[in-house]
């Protein structure tokens, strides 16, 4: 039995975000937003609630004053059905007394808002392990956890506090989503509702890099060629940066494109090994916009990702960012990546990494076509279909 539409498009999400609707590198959380306001849900978006513990750097003070401002301000619609909250919260999720004031907090800006809004939010679709720390499990229609990594991993996060809600979550969920092999083996074990949906991208953005009328940036169009390229966060404890100097070095006529802020996610990021390297070009963040026209000006994209805690529950959204684009991939070996070896080349010495780029180049890695149709099926429209497909049903089932 599955629901009718309009038995489902009825009901208003709370959707809990571990990422600010404006950050420049969309992920899971603002995609499938838009893809639920698509298909009539109204969205009430929770910004990041500030898992880890803030540092005294610029960029984290920056963070926490305009976070402040933003708290000041009801609600802004962002796009139709989708309403983004910036909730005011004390980043200090690691003690226990700072969670219960947060909890109480975060329950009375919803519920107020809601209310101004005439919102009545009966899904709440979850990113954040921490989620039964700060929300009320009960009365809910549905709990879904969507888990897109292993979040306890990363530097700075409250590990066990992470780790102990984490568990009460995926017990309680009545729905879990992960995106990577080892997120489903790990939460299958607690939840027999649990499915696996690997990340996708929104192929037809990134396709338009193959348009003829698509022109390369000035800023690299005159770097040297051929140009070897990676977007994304460049952070210490998801890429490999002693990798990544080694190809620089061992073919210093390649230009080595690294488009993102540094240190995203993890401010103790040292980029030192990079330095010295006239070929390494950090060129800072670029606007989602612009993204396909970066990677027209690139010969090869590129995935040099360290093999960790936090990568090994990673599947990264630039994979298939990068093929809807037409770009050649080389990466690291990755498991969540361990079926695509027809679509991409995997290395994870320097030599190999050099080899397999080399490859590429001389047009003898998987061809256009196969890259293109491994990403072509990887959409936010069908992957939110199947996943509501599996929602419908377990609203059915009560």
């Amino acid at each position: 039995m599955t629901l009718p539409a309009s038995d489902l498009t009825d009901r208003d999400i709370l959707l809990v975000s571990t990422a600010d609707w404006d950050n420049p590198y969309w992920t899971n959380k603002q995609h499938v937003a838009v893809e639920l306001g698509k298909r009539g849900h109204r969205v009430l978006y929770i910004e990041s609630q500030g898992l880890r513990r803030p540092t005294a750097t610029r960029r984290d003070l920056g963070r926490i004053w305009g976070r402040l401002k933003k708290g000041l301000r009801p609600p802004r619609r962002v796009r139709e059905n989708i309403w983004v909250l910036a909730p005011i919260l004390i980043p200090l999720q690691s003690k226990a007394w700072v969670r219960r004031f947060n909890r109480w907090l975060l329950g009375a800006t919803i519920r107020f808002w809601s209310m101004m809004l005439g919102l009545k939010p009966r899904l709440l679709w979850t990113y954040s392990p921490l989620t039964p720390a700060l929300y009320d499990l009960e009365g809910w229609d549905l709990v879904i956890y969507h888990a897109v990594d292993d979040i306890k991993s990363q530097p700075g996060m409250p590990r066990d506090a992470i780790e102990s809600s984490e568990a009460i979550l995926s017990r309680r969920a009545d729905v879990i989503f992960t995106t990577a092999p080892h997120l489903y083996d790990v939460h299958k074990a607690q939840n027999p509702e649990t499915h696996y949906f690997p990340n996708v991208a929104d192929f037809a953005h990134f396709n338009t890099a193959l348009d003829a009328d698509t022109t390369i940036p000035d800023d690299i169009a005159g770097l040297a060629t051929p140009r070897i390229g990676f977007i994304g966060a460049v952070s210490g404890y998801k890429m490999n940066f002693a990798l990544l100097r080694a190809v620089a070095d061992a073919r210093p006529s390649w230009s080595i494109l690294l488009i993102g802020e540094v240190g995203e996610g993890d401010p103790w990021t040292d980029i030192s090994t990079l330095s010295g390297a006239p070929n390494i070009h950090l060129l800072g963040g670029r606007p989602y916009a612009s993204l396909p026209r970066y990677l027209k000006g690139m010969d090869v994209a590129i995935l040099p990702s360290n093999i960790n805690d936090y990568t090994r529950s990673m599947f990264p959204m630039k994979f298939f960012e990068y093929l809807a684009a037409g770009r050649p991939v080389v990466a690291t070996s990755l498991p969540a990546l361990a079926e695509y070896h027809h679509a991409a080349q995997f290395a994870d010495t320097a030599a190999d990494f050099v080899a397999a780029i080399e490859r590429c180049l001389a047009g003898t890695a998987p061809d256009l076509e196969t890259r293109l149709t491994a990403a072509r099926d990887q959409t936010y429209e069908i992957r939110t279909a199947k996943m509501m497909a599996i929602v419908a049903r377990r609203l059915a089932a009560r």
